[in-house]
């Protein structure tokens, strides 16, 4: 058998949902005085599904805490055998892990719950973002006076955003703080949920309607920070330019967004 061969054996092994190794394959194989090759290659195979399992909970801990230990870990297994690890990262194993929620469990479960897992996995992709160059507030002091109408920023790389339509980001919350269920419940408005990475360190929080319509707009429309005055001006009058400067103290002082190039 070449090496190649063996290798796609081997692989084809610990993808199997048995842990029975197939005879022609363990025929090649040597076992030890102490350990015999069906034994070693079934260590094999569960140690492998141990360790995705591992992983998974390690990334979506409110996932478990949630359902528990046992619904967690079938769950689990479910996914690594329906999304085997295609990644030499183990960093990417649950990608896919939102979307097979609901292939797995009925609507009226899996929604809250893939709408929980697209939260946690926000957080690993804001953990691993590039760094950028977000706006400080040296940056906006050294800003000329006839810069400030033009001024157009854009999301920072790490930045995350999460349309939550239920209350995720309360039961992500009781997990970390390992305080009871909270239960799962439907909002009344659905909230934009920002999820970052500023100083080496990941943040969250829940924008209300008036600031996620302004920062869509400079973000998203492309808004100069006149334009953003210009539609603060619709709703807060005279007001306007005065919140737009608070939500833009805000945004660079979070390390939300960094300048955009006209």
């Amino acid at each position: 058998m070449r090496l190649t061969d063996w290798q796609l054996a081997f692989e084809q092994h610990l993808l199997t949902e048995s842990s029975v190794a197939n005879s022609g394959f363990a025929s090649t194989l040597l076992g030890g005085p102490t350990l015999d090759v069906e034994t070693g290659l079934a260590i094999y195979h569960n140690a492998y599904l141990a360790r995705l399992k591992e992983v998974l909970l390690h990334d979506f801990g409110a996932i478990r805490y949630w359902l528990g230990d046992d619904e967690f870990a079938v769950l689990a297994q479910a996914y690594v055998r329906r999304y085997p690890s295609a990644h030499y990262s183990l960093r990417w194993l649950g990608e896919r892990f939102s979307a097979f929620i609901p292939e797995h469990l009925v609507a009226e479960q899996s929604a809250p719950l893939a709408e929980l897992a697209q939260l946690e996995w926000a957080f690993t992709l804001a953990f691993d973002a590039p760094g950028g160059e977000p706006l400080t507030f040296n940056d906006m002091a050294s800003l000329a006076p006839e810069a400030w109408p033009g001024l157009q920023v854009s999301l920072a790389p790490s930045v995350q955003q999460l349309l939550c339509h239920f209350n995720s980001v309360a039961i992500w919350r009781a997990c970390k703080e390992d305080a009871d269920f909270p239960g799962s419940q439907a909002l009344e408005l659905a909230q934009v949920c920002l999820v970052w990475r500023h100083q080496n360190v990941c943040h969250y929080r829940s924008l209300d309607p008036a600031e996620a319509c302004a920062l869509a707009g400079m973000v998203t429309s492309g808004w100069c920070f006149a334009e953003l005055c210009a539609e603060l001006a619709i709703t807060c009058a005279e007001g306007a330019p005065l919140q737009a400067v608070t939500w833009l103290k805000q945004w660079v002082q979070e390390g939300l967004v960094e300048r955009r190039t006209p």
